[in-house]
């Protein structure tokens, strides 16, 4: 039988912390790295305890970021209690209802509004005082490889076709020719809180990064995990669009021009995404998100369709029986 000694080590901490043993510790979430939340209550109050295992995660990125974030005015957990050697972070708990729970057809257009001017917000702090990682070539080119070694060849027992690092540049070089602006990096329906007064709360955000202004957006609005008509897609990119040209976050732009670079940078985060689900479920035990596969795979082959540049690519995939039995 395996022990979960860290949990011992919270329950330690926490009635060090408030010098009782009179609270309630119950799993609250876990998400694809190896961090789990657990929710504390004490007095009838509840606030959230993270636990990120030193020897593979680090929660110094989620404080400076956090720290941040709440600065610039954003609706992020504040951070209350910290222990960095062991992992250990309390923070203040923006509830159990992530947008995913609560997006319908009358919720989701003041819902996704208020996302986009979070995210706008988040787009226009000052990126000189902070630093953060460039989502730079490299990085780039790392997450797409994850799609030729852990979909294509792991999950799928194909190798990749030749053509597949031309398509590869061409995404690459859409990303990095787009403005660049604080990217969340995981902005979506299971990483947005629904809050009474102050939507949308903001977790997940260690991993952010400086990079292309439609990344978040793309994450937003072709989320894998809830789907909508382009009709909607359209409008609320459109919402975006006058946003950001108001703000000054674009210039020299048109809509026909940003609406490529949101495709493209969708089709370059699908195509990481379905690596990242298969690696999951083979090196993590992480099965659930295989069931993920099939909408991530539809938006692929939808954008690939819609381009020239990527119907080599599209072919192939539609054309494999076993790729093909995903959808």
């Amino acid at each position: 039988m395996i022990i979960d000694t860290r949990i011992d080590e919270i329950k330690s901490w926490l009635s060090h912390l408030y010098k009782t043993d009179n609270f309630i510790l119950e799993p609250a979430s876990s998400d694809a790295s190896f961090r789990r939340y657990y929710r504390v209550t004490i007095d009838n109050k509840t606030m959230i305890v993270m636990d990120a295992p030193p020897k593979y995660e680090n929660v110094g990125p989620f404080i400076k970021i956090a720290q941040f974030l709440v600065k610039h005015g954003l609706h992020v957990p504040d951070i209350i209690a910290e222990e960095r050697e062991k992992g250990f972070l309390l923070l203040t708990d923006l509830g159990s209802q992530p947008y995913l729970d609560r997006l319908n057809a009358k919720s989701a257009d003041v819902l996704y509004k208020s996302a986009i001017d979070a995210l706008i917000k988040i787009q226009l702090c000052d990126q000189q005082s902070i630093t953060l990682p460039e989502y730079n070539r490299g990085l780039l080119q790392k997450e797409l490889n994850l799609f030729s070694e852990w979909f294509l060849h792991k999950h799928m027992s194909l190798g990749a076709p030749n053509i597949i690092q031309n398509h590869f540049d061409i995404l690459i070089n859409n990303a990095l020719e787009q403005p660049k602006v604080i990217v969340h990096r995981d902005y979506h329906s299971r990483n947005l809180m629904y809050s009474d007064t102050h939507n949308p709360g903001i977790i997940d955000f260690q991993d952010a990064v400086i990079g292309p202004i439609t990344y978040d957006l793309v994450s937003l609005l072709r989320d894998c995990y809830i789907v909508w008509p382009d009709s909607k897609i359209e409008s609320w990119v459109g919402h975006y669009f006058k946003l950001a040209k108001d703000q000054e976050l674009l210039s020299n732009c048109s809509l026909e021009k940003f609406t490529r670079w949101f495709d493209l940078m969708g089709l370059q985060r699908h195509i990481k995404i379905l690596g990242i689900f298969c690696r999951l479920n083979y090196r993590d035990k992480k099965s659930n998100y295989i069931h993920d596969l099939p909408q991530t795979l539809a938006y692929v082959l939808k954008i690939c369709s819609k381009y020239d540049e990527f119907e080599d690519l599209g072919n192939f995939l539609s054309t494999q029986p076993n790729i093909k039995a995903i959808l």
